[in-house]
């Protein structure tokens, strides 16, 4: 049976976490800046996709490629850990000061990698500058969208922080329920599918992934948004990836468990 049980997939977080959180520095950001690219192709896959159809699911129904590739390879992804390496410490598995260790390298990394593929992106869209970004409908979407993603949340000032953290929270329920979903099978073919979903779910609904964002912010300022680095992580960096946390951590990571830690409520 290629099904997991519930308090088995429970450890097999635990494990990870632990796992995640012994990384040496040099692990967490060559993994985390993979993990960035390969979020940076999913992205502008997605993008394309959606630009060609007109349609923003079918977008969304491919994006999750660049997690199933992430999640299989056993690559860093921040949001992620935002749910598995708590857990560790919760379990004295591991240590506090290793989770903030984890999540600052492997955030650095994901940084990274976002960035470079954004600015090989760039180079190839635009054939080296010598295209106009405003005659590439893919590069008017990635501009619209990295706008919207700071200066949208900036004009309403506090209210847009506040709808951004949201956001991001509502992001990183999905996304860590997908990183989770991945151990309630033993087959790759199981966990394809079961991570598929909740990805999908989050693209397809708009909200806010602080790595997603690492390559579409840069690459919507490289292309000619009127976007500042200040802007950028004001009104979006840092917000959303305190929304992620939150998300991640609560309603994913420490909700199952609570609830599924010593079996309890499974027949």
């Amino acid at each position: 049976m290629a099904n997991v049980k519930p308090e088995d997939m429970i450890e097999g977080m635990l494990q990870a976490g632990a796992r995640k959180a012994g990384l040496s520095v040099k692990d967490m950001l060559i993994r985390g800046f993979l993990s960035g690219v390969f979020l940076g192709y999913a992205t502008t896959l997605a993008i394309l996709a959606t630009v060609q159809t007109g349609l923003g699911i079918v977008g969304a129904m491919v994006f999750p490629v660049g997690f199933v590739m992430i999640v299989l390879l056993g690559l860093e992804l921040v949001t992620g850990n935002f749910a598995l390496i708590p857990l560790a410490v919760k379990d004295k598995r591991t240590r506090f000061g290793r989770l903030v260790f984890s999540w600052t390298w492997v955030l650095i990394g994901n940084l990274m990698g976002g960035v470079f593929y954004a600015f090989l992106y760039v180079i190839v869209v635009t054939k080296m500058g010598h295209i106009d970004p405003a005659t590439i409908a893919t590069a008017q979407r990635i501009i619209e969208v990295a706008e919207t993603k700071t200066l949208g949340y900036a004009q309403i000032g506090f209210d847009g922080t506040i709808a951004a953290f949201t956001s991001a929270l509502l992001c990183n329920w999905m996304v860590t329920l997908g990183a989770v979903m991945a151990f309630t099978s033993s087959s790759t073919i199981g966990k394809i599918t079961a991570m598929w979903l909740p990805i999908m779910t989050f693209f397809a609904l708009g909200y806010e992934h602080a790595v997603v964002n690492m390559f579409l912010i840069p690459a919507g300022m490289m292309l000619g948004a009127n976007i500042t680095i200040a802007e950028g992580w004001l009104w979006n960096g840092f917000p959303v990836i305190a929304g992620n946390i939150v998300g991640g951590m609560i309603f994913t990571g420490f909700a199952l468990y609570f609830t599924l830690r010593k079996g309890e409520g499974i027949n």
